[in-house]
């Protein structure tokens, strides 16, 4: 009689393994632009790294605002089916398309960068958007996306800046934290805060991105001034396709490499509640120990948001 306890017993904890092999599967689908792109980069391999499994779609498009997405909705609604009400998928989707293509544990939301500052310009489009998602798809969480300040040598950081827009990078990141909490409280939804974890980063008194003096007139081809531990794309040449020659461009909006890994450290994060601490994916050719600061720095970043609570 004593071998159908130990049955039950060996079978509890065959089945137990068994569920933490398969891991936790997460359905996504991003509601953004460039950005949302910037944090899935990498957030499928560090989700695969975990043992977990994320299953995603994108409604994205380059430059988007809040209210350019909720246009879109409106045509649609009106019965456009050209790109002006499915500019989703090359065309060939509209929102509702995306919202019911699957059962989305999650939905993000993010306001354009540019603007993220300006809490005016989230009325009325994030109420419609989360009206409209929680219409079409009322199983989702939705989340805000909380975008990062630009890189501290940008060019729209200048003095005379001040009073109409941010100024400096300390002053973006002030502005567009308080504006997306201010919204998130508004509408009752959690935020993504991938803009305190690059701010985290960049402050760092080790690890920061440490800018110099730049005289692009005397940049050759292909070389590159100083940019260790930048988290955006900064300076990078592009050729031009008619003549040939390269020009210096600077992108101090966007994620780069760094800033893409540690971005989707935070979302791995919020949307499986497991520390990223010790994943074991690592970007190829980046230094595990920086690679390790900013897996902690997106721990940290998500713990200090819970704290606030």
């Amino acid at each position: 009689m004593r071998i159908r306890p130990l049955l039950i017993a060996v079978l509890l904890c065959t089945f137990s393994t068994l569920v933490l092999a398969q891991g936790k599967t997460v359905k996504l689908l991003t509601v953004g632009n460039s950005f949302a792109d910037n944090a899935l980069s990498y957030l499928p391999k560090i989700t695969e790294a975990s043992g977990n499994k994320l299953i995603y779609a994108r409604a994205n498009l380059g430059g988007c605002t809040m209210e350019r997405h909720w246009k879109h909705v409106e045509n649609f609604e009106a019965g456009a089916t050209d790109k002006s009400g499915k500019p989703y998928m090359g065309g060939k989707a509209s929102l509702k398309d995306q919202l019911t293509k699957d059962q989305w544990d999650y939905v993000t939301i993010q306001q354009v960068s540019w603007k993220s500052h300006d809490l005016s310009t989230y009325h009325p489009y994030a109420q419609n958007l989360h009206s409209y998602i929680t219409k079409h798809a009322p199983q989702a969480k939705i989340l805000l996306q909380q975008i990062w300040a630009y890189r501290v040598d940008d060019p729209r950081f200048k003095p005379s800046n001040e009073g109409k827009e941010p100024h400096t990078h300390q002053v973006m990141y002030e502005q567009v934290r308080h504006a997306y909490h201010t919204i998130a409280k508004e509408l009752n939804i959690g935020i993504l805060p991938s803009g305190d974890a690059m701010y985290l980063a960049d402050i760092d008194p080790k690890w920061g991105f440490k800018p110099v003096e730049v005289d692009k007139s005397k940049l050759e081809h292909p070389n590159l001034p100083a940019q260790d531990h930048s988290l955006h794309t900064g300076y990078f040449w592009r050729k031009n396709k008619k003549d040939g020659t390269y020009k210096i461009h600077m992108d101090g909006h966007h994620a780069g490499k760094n800033g893409r890994y540690l971005i989707g450290c935070v979302w791995f994060e919020v949307l499986f509640n497991e520390s990223v601490v010790d994943n074991s994916y690592v970007p190829e050719g980046m230094d595990p120990d920086y690679a390790a600061f900013l897996r902690k720095t997106a721990h940290q970043a998500v713990l200090n948001l819970k704290a606030e609570k």
